[in-house]
């Protein structure tokens, strides 16, 4: 999947708490809106879709709540673009092998960046990290 760019568009992040007992997060990731959007190449434009997003991460029991807006910016063939907008138009609907694409380009990204800000609000890593057994 051509994917030419992902941005964020707003980032909030509050820490309720202090961190004791068993923390759970519960990580999720939605696609609010599809538009179409121009791209420069060159001395031409090109048509391209803006998936909108909003990844949240929710520390239970009410430690803290991660919030990232942004979009996705997706380049294809001319009828494939118009296949995508069309079918979210219609219904709300992606064609699965690309919203499989978008949804796991936005969770690599939007984890990457919530481990970095869990870090610095000195809450536990959204995600499990691996972690060493000795024998």
């Amino acid at each position: 999947m051509p994917v030419v760019g992902l941005a964020f568009e707003k980032i909030v992040i509050e820490k309720h708490g202090p961190v004791k007992g068993k923390v759970q997060v519960n990580n999720n990731v939605a696609i609010k809106d599809v538009v179409k959007t121009e791209l420069a190449v060159g001395p031409t434009k090109q048509t391209a879709i803006k998936f909108q997003f909003e990844f949240t991460a929710k520390y239970e029991p009410k430690l803290g709540d991660m919030v990232m807006n942004g979009f996705l910016t997706f380049f294809d063939k001319p009828e494939k673009v118009t296949e995508i907008l069309d079918s979210w138009k219609k219904d709300k609907k992606i064609p699965k092998d690309i919203m499989s694409s978008v949804l796991n380009t936005v969770l690599s990204r939007c984890n990457v960046e919530a481990l970095i800000f869990a870090r610095e609000v000195n809450l536990p890593p959204p995600i499990p990290l691996p972690k060493v057994q000795i024998k």
